[in-house]
């Protein structure tokens, strides 16, 4: 399985967030919605999760 991550750094905001999550989707998605909501504020919705899975991006391998 292809691991996702979600890199704050791609999206612009006020607190200038470095966070960076990786591992498989499910996971990470699971994350970035903790995070969106609990640092960025945003509304944990249906949406909001549509959203995120759509920025996750594939890790690229290291090996």
């Amino acid at each position: 399985m292809t691991r996702k991550v979600a890199d704050c750094r791609r999206f612009p905001s006020e607190s200038h967030c470095t966070l960076t999550i990786s591992g498989e989707e499910e996971e990470v998605l699971k994350a970035a919605t903790e995070h969106a909501v609990s640092v960025h504020q945003h509304k944990d919705s249906p949406e909001l999760r549509e959203q995120l899975r759509n920025f996750l991006e594939d890790e690229k391998s290291t090996a």
